[in-house]
């Protein structure tokens, strides 16, 4: 999923619930220190399995700060296991990518 529309509304939900998740959990505090370096906002993909486990992460853009990187990857393990597919979203897919771009302000939202 790139972006926040899809025809499929238990896709979308399933994805706003995983942005929520690493947004409201005060991850922020993870990748603080690694903030005031010069970076560019990362674009990452995660490919989840039906049983809410990250199966991949995929950079589609670095922040050009590896340290920056990792940090996003810890931050995305940190949280896992997300939650279990819907039994509509799981007879359609064993497993889901979801692209967002990573805005980091006072907080880390997904885009």
């Amino acid at each position: 999923m790139f972006g926040r529309a899809d025809p499929d509304g238990d896709l979308v939900l399933y994805a706003d619930a995983m942005s929520r998740k690493i947004e409201l959990n005060m991850t922020i505090d993870m990748v603080r220190e690694l903030l005031k370096q010069p970076h560019t906002q990362p674009t990452v993909t995660i490919a989840v399995r039906a049983d809410g486990s990250v199966e991949k992460v995929t950079f589609e853009v670095s922040s050009g700060v590896p340290a920056l990187d990792d940090a996003i990857r810890k931050v995305i393990a940190s949280q896992a296991p997300y939650g279990a597919f819907s039994p509509s979203l799981a007879r359609q897919y064993d497993v889901i990518e979801i692209r967002r771009t990573w805005v980091f302000d006072y907080a880390i939202r997904l885009q």
